[in-house]
């Protein structure tokens, strides 16, 4: 596919993450306008509502897009989401003859806050990276059982806290938590000393379904009304104390950051790519019929406090072992409910060589190799007045189509003593 021209003349550059090929969804406010639905196109927004009022978008008999949130939408279903599409798209392309009557409901980017664009109503993590488990799995119990007997035959996951999901942009509070030294006879309180990122995608759930009800894998992809990028903090060493037997809680709980833009399925659907080669076969529930992966390159940047941003790992999303088709497949097989706005995310991306490891854990080998950054500093882990940015975009012919930032800083953990 290549470039699909549009009038905005912004969305026709090869290196904006948001042409007309893309038309991602996301929630923006200004001074003069309360926060409501909004899509992105070039270096504009396109207000929602306001096309929904002058009768240029119809999609139900209520109004839909003057509210902060896309859940909405959603629930109406893959056939309303490809007519929304394919009205924007005829809107917004050269020469489309409601030009005049759109452009007055541009927004400039630069003029908006981005918002949450969901409301989030469940968060399931998943472990489903066979790059960053193996990793993790050799330096706690050795190359020879890395990955647990189960990891080959099922996507792994936990669920999260949707609390605690947050858009890019908002600051993370280093945790609090129970701390214990591997010499040490008993545990003590206080800040996280090992602050971690995850680089992941979020694959944010359509439709609802009936509790007792599965989901066939097919179905499943449907289901997925898009994309975000995903930071899935964490605190490696409130984890390592407090994990058995149950697996992550508080060391995971304090914060997820997304990005602002969902980017839909049919967006990405040029840039599909099979799940990689299997070990073992899998359970024929969790086969696909086509390929659930898609070619989007990642990245990671770090920036110390008063000093440059500069890049720290770089992978692509069909690294990935499993699918959100399958792991969305797994989640409801056992008749687990699942929501619109449910959010989930893919586990940490990390490819075979270093430079591609999706976490500071792994960069670091434990903090045994710490990175050294540009300024001569070094990191085991992420330190207090660090931003870190994760971006990513699939790569078409004269085009790309982009998710934005997703951007936290750390802030010192407040004292609890």
């Amino acid at each position: 596919m290549t470039l699909m021209t549009s009038w905005v003349e912004s969305a026709n550059s090869a290196t904006t993450d948001f042409p007309l090929n893309n038309l991602p969804y996301g929630v923006f406010s200004t001074n003069q306008l309360e926060a409501r639905c909004g899509v992105a196109i070039g270096d504009q927004i396109v207000d929602m509502a306001a096309l929904e009022e002058e009768g240029l978008i119809t999609l139900a008999e209520e109004p839909l897009f003057d509210v902060p949130y896309w859940n909405d939408v959603m629930d109406l279903g893959p056939t309303a989401w490809a007519s929304l599409r394919s009205r924007l798209i005829e809107l917004l392309s050269a020469d489309a003859p409601d030009q005049a009557a759109v452009a007055p409901h541009l927004v400039p980017m630069e003029a908006a806050q981005l918002h949450m664009p969901m409301m989030v109503s469940e968060y399931t993590d998943f472990y489903a990276g066979k790059h960053h488990a193996t990793n993790v799995g050799t330096m706690f119990r050795g190359a020879e059982n890395a990955l647990p007997p189960n990891w080959l035959h099922i996507p792994i996951g936990y669920n999260g806290r949707a609390s605690t999901v947050v858009v890019s942009g908002t600051e993370i509070t280093r945790p609090n938590g129970q701390l214990k030294a591997p010499e040490a006879e008993a545990p003590h309180f206080g800040p996280c000393q090992k602050l971690d990122i995850e680089l992941e995608m979020g694959a944010i759930v359509g439709t609802s379904t009936e509790m007792g009800q599965p989901i066939r894998i097919d179905a499943a992809d449907e289901m997925i009304f898009g994309y975000v990028l995903l930071n899935d903090w964490s605190a490696r060493d409130i984890q390592a104390w407090e994990y058995q037997p149950l697996g992550p809680f508080q060391a995971k709980a304090f914060a997820t950051s997304i990005s602002p833009w969902i980017v839909t399925r049919d967006a990405l659907e040029p840039f599909r790519t099979p799940t990689p080669a299997r070990e073992k076969d899998l359970l024929p529930y969790l086969r696909e019929s086509k390929p659930g992966l898609y070619d989007i390159d990642l990245s990671v940047m770090l920036q110390p406090e008063g000093g440059e941003a500069e890049e720290i790992a770089r992978t692509n999303y069909r690294e990935m072992y499993y699918s959100a088709a399958q792991q969305l497949t797994h989640h409801a097989s056992s008749g687990c409910a699942m929501n619109a706005g449910d959010l989930l995310g893919s586990g940490t991306i990390s490819g075979p060589e270093k430079s591609q490891r999706g976490s500071l854990l792994e960069l670091s080998w434990g903090g045994k190799e710490p990175i050294t950054l540009a300024d001569g500093s070094t990191r085991s882990f992420v330190e207090d007045g660090d931003t870190l940015t994760l971006t990513g975009h699939a790569q078409g012919d004269g085009f790309r189509v982009g998710f934005g930032a997703c951007t936290g800083k750390v802030r010192p953990a407040i004292d609890f003593s």
